[in-house]
């Protein structure tokens, strides 16, 4: 499901954006810079969080490290990483394969400004084996995210 709603999603919005797919797992940041050919720091992490009853995702590059006071001064407190249960219930998408397209709850999207340096990042699309190439700028317009400064 997770991957249709994604290919669902880019078909709507953005049909020129292919989903690779690929025979080996893309969960990590390390397995997904090694199969794209890429550096770890183009891979886009999504992070799931929550800060009180807020929940809501944080894609930034994928060697980039939150930093808790940056975080608490932009979302009013302390940030928590969501389980693999309410992720994959909130977003539709398996850790490993979460992304901020084809969401099965609308949540806010943040992007963080260390994706800026690239003119191309690699983020997941939906499954541990689907990736899309994109620019952060374009991404980030996709899915209506707002540009944020919370890694070290």
């Amino acid at each position: 499901m997770s991957l249709e709603s994604v290919r669902a999603f880019l078909a709507q919005n953005a049909p020129d954006i292919e989903i690779i797919e690929m025979e080996t797992s893309t969960a990590t940041v390390t397995q997904a810079a090694e199969a794209h050919g890429v550096g770890p720091e183009k891979i886009a992490k999504t992070l799931s969080l929550r800060v009180g009853e807020k929940s809501f995702l944080v894609v930034t590059s994928g060697t980039a490290r939150l930093d808790n006071r940056k975080v608490k001064a932009t979302f009013g407190g302390k940030a928590s990483m969501l389980d693999a249960e309410q992720v994959q219930a909130l977003t539709g998408h398996p850790v490993g394969g979460v992304c901020p397209f084809g969401l099965a709850t609308p949540l806010p999207v943040y992007c963080d400004i260390s994706l800026k340096a690239f003119d191309e990042v690699v983020p997941a699309a939906g499954s541990i084996h689907t990736a899309v190439r994109i620019h952060p700028e374009r991404m980030a317009k996709l899915v209506g995210a707002d540009w944020v400064d919370v890694c070290q």
